[in-house]
């Protein structure tokens, strides 16, 4: 079936951010320079934590081709007088070795997401399935989580990029396995960042397979990570899985026509916006929550042939095309008008039938 478009909320990652910072090293000093992020633009970034699941603001995305190259070139086996820096040669430093094809993994999938390319994702799977090799469960159980994690992030970027359930599902054991190591006890924010991505892929999986348990499991992981968060301390987190549980919902609802469903991913839209505006976040992940909430809303007004809330949800739009058209993203501002549109003509055929 069709589903309502609705927008989801991209936590940093954190993984790239640390694979990003060890690789650094390897650049020269003018490269390295380059990596801090250009902080005077004038003009707001109204894609920030929307692209995709490589976001992070801490370097420039101006290194990466030289931090792939220079990832490598220390993993090729030539002399050292050829070179500019020590290759690392797997049979004397294995986990070094694994630890390396982690970065260059990261590295390759965040070029994959800039460019829309999949063979990018798939050499960093290709990357990260090297790693395991090495990195096994018994002995380096950290790391081992931490590629699996990795693993599951680049498959879910090429499901999600391919429309296609096979890296999608992998995604989904590479998670498992993650959470093998990452309880919620010892480790709760690995495992809260495991099942808002677990969330994420379940979600996008539901919306490519008929039924509706990928949604129903989506939901629960989105529940899950709620359980570790807070406003203080993960805003921006709190707010992207209380708005992506309810783009669950609200895909669920239609699925089933289920009105209740719909009801439930209004109410988590609205948390969403609440953290949002309470923790000030950027402006536009506010006014993309209430897009998303006011686009459910159609949906319900639909489902229930609701006149009321037709128009409400008419006005709504209207509200956000003329206060916040400055925080729209050109195809979201497509979408809200088409939106609005919807809603005014599903007010007047009620009216005339009535």
């Amino acid at each position: 079936m069709k589903f309502s478009t609705n927008y989801i909320i991209y936590p940093e990652n954190r993984i790239l951010k640390r694979a990003i910072a060890n690789a650094a090293g390897l650049l020269s000093a003018d490269m390295a320079a380059a990596a801090v992020p250009d902080t005077q633009v004038a003009v707001a970034d109204n894609f920030r934590y929307t692209r995709g699941n490589y976001e992070q603001h801490r370097f420039s995305s101006r290194i990466f081709e030289s931090l792939r190259e220079a990832l490598e070139l220390s993993l090729i086996d030539t002399p050292a007088t050829a070179r500019p820096a020590p290759n690392i040669r797997r049979d004397q430093e294995p986990l070094a070795w694994a630890e390396t094809h982690n970065n260059l993994g990261n590295i390759l999938a965040a070029q994959g997401q800039q460019r829309r390319d999949a063979e990018s994702f798939e050499q960093a799977i290709q990357c990260f399935s090297s790693a395991l090799e090495e990195f096994k469960q018994e002995s380096s159980p950290l790391e081992w989580a931490a590629t699996q994690y990795s693993l599951g992030t680049a498959n879910q970027a090429l499901g999600r990029l391919l429309d296609d359930t096979k890296p999608l599902k992998i995604a989904v054991d590479a998670y498992t396995n993650a959470l093998l190591v990452w309880t919620r006890d010892e480790f709760p924010e690995e495992w809260m960042c495991t099942m808002h991505q677990l969330g994420s892929t379940l979600h996008t999986y539901g919306t490519l397979l008929k039924g509706n348990r990928q949604f129903q499991k989506s939901i629960v992981a989105y529940k899950n990570a709620l359980a570790v968060l807070d406003a203080d301390n993960y805003a921006l987190e709190l707010t992207a899985t209380h708005n992506n549980r309810a783009a669950a919902l609200h895909h669920l609802g239609e699925s089933e026509e289920n009105p209740d469903r719909l009801k439930e991913a209004i109410n988590s839209y609205e948390k969403a916006l609440t953290v949002s505006m309470e923790q000030q976040l950027p402006i536009h992940l506010a006014v993309l929550c209430r897009v998303n909430k006011a686009t459910a809303q159609n949906a319900l007004a639909e489902l229930t042939n609701d006149t009321r809330l037709a128009e409400e949800v008419a006005d709504e739009f209207e509200v956000i095309i003329e206060c916040f058209s400055h925080a729209l993203q050109p195809l979201c501002l497509r979408h809200c008008e088409e939106q609005m549109d919807k809603a005014r003509s599903l007010a007047l055929a009620n009216s005339a039938s009535c």
